[in-house]
């Protein structure tokens, strides 16, 4: 008696039955997906270069990108952004950032929903075909609005940091501002269909502030940041280049003794005080290292706290006595902060509890060691005493990490450590596989 579509004697599928579904899974797995980004402004951050890296690493993969942003100035993006592996759409920028000085929360919402306008019209009007998946990050409130006019469309949100704790509520009108805008990050995180986050301890964050979602069993999973290490040559060439290169004033800075580097937005959170701090201390204990820093970092004149903020730094120099030996770089092409690394001993990486921070993996990557508060992203991505060190925020122990890294050999020592780790565990084509592989789960249903 036949054994039909169950195989002989009705004992299972066929072998046929079994490759073809093996087939069917694999196309699955890999088949090429249309892939959008919805991001807030797409500048130099690094929230911006997590989702440049993102889009680079899905396109590279054979899936169509568009990146949809409310703000771009090619001249202050990263340069994937003008390689043309995937498109970059300016939609919602005409909305205001702000309103005199304030709303900027409010204002973000916006222009995000506005960009999330635009992606559905775009696909209604038949300009661009229907997404299988769009990537929302910082902006939460754009998920609901995907999810209602795009009901095929997965959505994943990459929660760099709940925004609800990046303000002060100082006030009572303060707090009634925020009130609803604090519900509706909760709300349109939890509307995802994945969740990602960029640290364990954003992870835990996570949980804490979001009550709602966690005691529903909403977990985010965790995707590290990633960097793409330079080849050996290139690391050789901008040792052998930054003193041609480098403008004439920070040449000379750079040859007059150990240089550090710090690297981070010209925004008060970011601490970079303490490396001037530090620095001073240094100097208090070792009046002869002629020890000097660079600070370094996104600056856009449109951001009163950028511009008020470099001015507070630079007074802090003088006011320490440090004017000819710290220099100010306000913005750097992607070649300058190859060559600003070559120069430099060691990265000096100021803020406390950050979510998980670019900056070390790339400093990491490109052999410099890092000094870094120990606490937040750092603690999980900074491998202390091997690849840098991990101090107390205050100013004698970090000028006790610099101390240590005056000795050139033991630094190049720390600094190769420091690339073999990003290497092992940081890879941006790792970076790109696991995206790849929630993508195509979301794509497939099995999220």
């Amino acid at each position: 008696m036949p054994g039909g579509a169950g195989g002989a004697n009705g004992a299972g599928p066929s072998a046929a039955a079994r490759t073809n579904a093996a087939a069917l899974a694999h196309h699955l797995q890999h088949r090429p997906l249309r892939v959008a980004f919805v991001h807030p402004d797409l500048g130099l951050g690094g929230a911006e270069r997590l989702v440049v890296d993102a889009a680079a690493e899905l396109a590279a993969r054979g899936h169509v990108v568009d990146m949809y942003t409310s703000y771009y100035d090619p001249a202050r993006a990263f340069d994937e952004t003008r390689s043309g592996a995937f498109s970059v759409l300016v939609a919602g920028g005409w909305f205001p950032r702000h309103v005199l000085g304030r709303l900027h929360a409010l204002c973000a919402v916006v222009r995000c929903a506005l960009a999330s306008l635009y992606v559905a019209w775009r696909v209604y009007a038949g300009a661009a075909p229907p997404y299988d998946v769009v990537i929302v990050d910082q902006v939460a409130a754009a998920v609901p609005v995907l999810k209602l006019l795009l009901s095929s469309t997965r959505v994943l949100f990459y929660c760099h940091f709940p925004d609800m704790l990046l303000t002060h509520r100082a006030s009572l009108l303060k707090a009634l501002y925020r009130a609803p805008l604090d519900a509706l990050e909760q709300a349109a995180t939890g509307a995802a269909d994945l969740i990602l986050v960029n640290s364990r301890f954003t992870a835990g964050v996570f949980a804490a502030t979001f009550e709602r979602l966690a005691s529903r069993g909403v977990a985010p999973a965790v995707l590290y940041p990633a960097v793409a290490p330079p080849p050996d040559a290139a690391l050789a060439e901008a040792a052998g280049a930054w003193e041609g290169e480098l403008g004439a004033d920070l040449v000379e800075l750079a040859r007059g003794g150990p240089t550090f580097l710090s690297i981070n937005r010209f925004e008060r959170k970011k601490g970079i005080g303490l490396a001037l701090e530090a620095l001073h201390e240094l100097l208090q204990r070792r009046p002869s290292c002629n020890a000097r820093l660079i600070v370094a970092g996104g600056y856009d004149p449109r951001l009163a706290e950028n511009r008020e903020h470099l001015v507070e730094l630079q007074q802090q120099a003088r006011a320490l006595g440090l004017w000819d030996r710290v220099a100010f770089v306000p913005s750097f092409t992607d070649r300058q902060r190859a060559l600003l690394l070559a120069a430099c001993r060691a990265v000096l990486y100021t803020p406390q509890h950050e979510h998980f921070g670019i900056v070390p993996l790339e400093a990491m990557a490109s052999g410099r060691p890092v000094v870094a508060c120990g606490s937040g992203g750092p603690v999980e991505s900074v491998p202390d005493g091997r690849g840098g060190f991990l101090c107390e925020p205050t100013p004698a122990a970090w000028a006790e990490a610099l101390e240590a890294l005056l000795d050139a050999k033991a630094a190049a020592k720390m600094g190769a450590a420091a690339r073999q780790h990003v290497q092992d565990a940081f890879s941006r084509a790792a970076f790109g596989e696991r995206l790849d592989q929630h993508v195509h789960a979301l794509a497939n249903g099995r999220r």
